[in-house]
């Protein structure tokens, strides 16, 4: 990677380089073998912080639900009353702030959720929800929650964690750093791996270096296409390469549409402002509107979203993200309680299919339990991978310091040919992920000026000497 190679012969061959490589990887291994290296050491934090992270968070759904169990759970009863009076009482018992959404039970023993927002005290893009026995209509608490999978406060601040280590939109940075260089350490990773001679990759009867580099390369060939996914559907909704993929799927008409909430017709300005008296009722009121979303096939669970202004539509949608993924909506006026738009999951276009379940399974939702043990396991196998790679690294120096970097001018042992081509897709992808491009381009220039200063030291060495 730089213009002035300064190492020693013996430098020029680690320790645990294969005595003879498969052709096709030969001109390519040094280069690949540096890059892991140095985005091991550098980027590892950052990958050390998202993988602990992700762990807690992926326990999170099933550790919420034994802290906020008296919320989010009721005795089942016979039968439940009309969300029009669940809602009431919800309002009776919190007035403040206006209502911006309803959750009706989705099974017998499960509460009613009523959002409501502008309250005090409630960050604006969180909501305060309320959770309301169907049954009785006994109001059983009132919690902070944030996000279309109904977070509570603490699945929210392991969440906000994970993403921007609660710095905001600075913060998020960190975790697109992590995410852009995840797929680029374990694809080299799987090339390095499967380039060495079979003999040098098992883990039995080995010891030291050689036992740790087994067990590194062993786990990482394993977790590597976990570790693909992670990255790649992390980075559909980061800062910077989630707003190019954004515009490469509005460019190819793969963008996730969205219903109009338009209440059309002579009846469009008849339904009132949203949270107008408060009950969240316009014009023919909750259950009527959710009668006519189940006669539309909207099962449990779904979300009712009141009119946003006088002219605008009821919103029912689905809401279960789990599989199979339910994401039907309807809108319906709420002067005439006529649907007026239906949207259905089956004919979003495959991408914002795909971007759909990709993030569900990054969360951790789409396969409940089974889903948050994977990453659970997955998370944990980065943790152990990042360890061993230190590991290694303080083991290359004989356990007694960090070991030499990997000799430098990798890039002069590739042939034209195929660094020309390379360097083109490496800039590419440097275009539509931006922190990858960025880091990457720094850490060369670092490692140019570096080299240039250690091959003239190299220079002045005999002259001084003499």
């Amino acid at each position: 990677m730089s213009t002035a190679p300064t190492t020693t012969e013996a430098e020029a061959s680690p320790p645990d380089a294969p005595a003879s490589s498969p052709r096709r990887w030969a001109p390519l291994r040094p280069l690949i073998l540096r890059l892991h290296f140095y985005a091991g050491i550098l980027v590892a934090p950052f990958l050390l912080v998202a993988a602990t992270t992700g762990f807690l968070y992926a326990g999170a759904f099933q550790a919420e639900k034994l802290v906020y169990s008296h919320e989010m759970t009721v005795p089942v009863g016979d039968t439940k009353l009309p969300i029009s009076e669940q809602v009431a009482a919800a309002r009776k018992a919190h007035p403040e702030g206006t209502i911006s959404a309803v959750r009706p039970s989705p099974a017998d023993d499960e509460s009613t959720r009523v959002m409501l927002s502008g309250v005090e005290g409630i960050d604006a893009d969180h909501a305060l929800a309320v959770f309301v026995d169907p049954y009785t209509a006994e109001v059983r608490g009132a919690l902070e929650q944030y996000g279309s999978t109904g977070a509570l406060p603490l699945r929210t601040w392991i969440d906000e964690f994970h993403r921007d280590l609660h710095l905001g939109e600075t913060g998020r940075l960190y975790s697109e750093l992590a995410a852009s260089w995840l797929w680029v350490i374990a694809a080299g990773g799987l090339v390095l791996w499967f380039s060495r001679r079979r003999a040098l990759r098992k883990v039995r009867g080995t010891s030291g270096r050689r036992r740790t580099l087994g067990l590194h390369g062993t786990v990482g060939v394993w977790a590597a296409l976990g570790f693909l996914f992670l990255s790649a559907t992390g980075l559909t909704w980061s800062t910077y390469a989630g707003a190019n993929i954004d515009e490469l799927r509005t460019s190819l008409r793969q963008a996730t549409p969205s219903i109009s909430a338009s209440a059309g017709g002579e009846h469009g300005g008849h339904g009132g402002a949203a949270g107008a008296g408060g009950s969240g009722d316009h014009g023919v009121g909750l259950d009527k509107v959710l009668a006519a979303a189940r006669a539309e096939g909207l099962g449990d669970p779904v979300e009712i979203v009141p009119p946003a202004d006088a002219s605008s539509a009821y919103v029912v949608k689905q809401v279960q993200r789990s599989w199979p993924t339910k994401g039907d909506s309807v809108a319906i006026d709420p002067a005439s309680g006529e649907v007026t738009d239906v949207l259905r999951f089956a004919d979003y276009p495959v991408l914002a299919k795909l971007t759909r379940w990709g993030i569900d399974l990054h969360t951790g939702v789409l396969f409940g339990l089974v889903n948050q043990i994977l990453l659970m396991a997955l998370t944990l196998a980065l943790i152990l991978l990042i360890v061993w790679g230190y590991r290694m690294w303080w083991q290359r120096g004989r356990d007694s310091a960090f070991g030499r970097p990997i000799p430098r001018g990798a890039w002069q042992q590739v042939p034209p040919q195929i660094l020309v081509p390379l360097a083109v897709v490496v800039v590419v992808i440097g275009y539509f992920v931006p922190l990858l491009g960025i880091s990457l381009a720094a850490f060369i220039a670092v490692d140019v000026v570096l080299g240039e200063v250690s091959h003239r030291r190299g220079k002045r060495t005999p002259a001084d000497a003499s």
